[in-house]
């Protein structure tokens, strides 16, 4: 575990590193944009392999994460610019920068094991905490207005689309009929009364029956998709020839996007596909780090 700030630590590790290093190609002097910095672990590793003369450039969301990582990329050196903004604008980012391509990009899409134990920012609902769900606590409604206000077939279809929860529309009803009686303001409170409203085996099996709930909720409350759907192309058009872009999923939904859009290259001829079938972590890594193991790497070059 690496101190980050002063009093607080980082519980982050990045996930799939060494197939995002042999896989991104990386050669000192290069430029290259790490889309969702987070607490700097792929960043670090990727600013020491383009220095001394490279430039790194770290987006994210989270104005809390950002401190981590630059407190990270000071002990590294090397030239790096860090900004507060989603990839789906990396394309406004480099305009500001005055920087046309880039040699790299990286999106390691998802929620980070800092933003899930601090129970403060709601993401999890092993411990007491607001709903919030927020990854940029400074724009959007927090995911609690969303329970609270969201109609059944709202809810209902969130929880089906998002989470692929085969009890979406009972969950959904529970929680409209909850709500009138008491606001659901707490990640236990709705942890509860999803335990309160699914059979008891569905309790008892593999993730906990809250797991898909939280997930579809805060890719709602993010705009994950969407995020993915409108930065994808950027990322793409930012490269230079023989640039590669890598994206690391954690979701079905969002592997499927990345896979489609990467044949959609392929297709149109501007794109070649590194990884014929996405990377995935080898035991030893998800027996150190649990959060790993749905991890999927896809990697694709720009040909012309």
């Amino acid at each position: 575990m690496k101190r980050r700030l002063a009093g607080a630590f980082s519980l982050h590790k990045p996930v799939l590193l060494d197939s995002v290093l042999s896989q991104l190609t990386l050669k000192a002097g290069q430029i290259v944009i790490d889309g969702t910095v987070g607490s700097g672990g792929h960043a670090e590793a990727i600013l020491k392999a383009i220095s001394p003369e490279g430039i790194l450039i770290g987006l994210d969301q989270d104005e809390e994460a950002l401190k981590r990582s630059e407190e990270c990329l000071k002990r590294v050196g090397g030239k790096f610019i860090l900004k507060h903004s989603n990839f789906r604008n990396l394309d406004q980012v480099l305009s500001i920068l005055n920087i046309h391509k880039v040699h790299a990009v990286l999106l390691d899409i998802g929620v980070s094991s800092d933003q899930l134990g601090d129970p403060k920012r709601g993401f999890s609902f092993q411990a007491e905490g607001p709903l919030d769900m927020r990854m940029d606590q400074a724009e959007g409604l927090p995911a609690g207005i969303l329970v609270a206000e969201a109609s059944v077939e709202e809810l209902t279809s969130i929880f089906r689309n998002f989470g692929e929860e085969r009890y979406a529309r009972k969950i959904a009803y529970a929680i409209v009929r909850e709500r009138t009686k008491k606001p659901i303001e707490t990640t236990r409170a709705l942890k509860e009364l999803i335990e309160r409203v699914t059979p008891a085996r569905y309790r008892y099996g593999r993730i906990h029956p809250a797991t898909r709930v939280f997930q579809a909720i805060r890719i709602a409350v993010n705009d994950e998709l969407g995020a993915l759907r409108e930065g994808l192309p950027k990322a793409f058009e930012a490269l230079e020839r023989n640039g590669r872009l890598a994206v690391i999923s954690f979701h079905s939904l969002e592997d499927r996007l990345v896979k489609r859009f990467f044949i959609e290259k392929k297709n149109l001829g501007v794109g070649a596909i590194v990884t014929k079938k996405p990377i995935v972590p080898s035991d030893q890594e998800m027996e150190a780090n649990p959060r790993a193991r749905s991890a999927k790497l896809r990697v694709i070059e720009r040909s012309s």
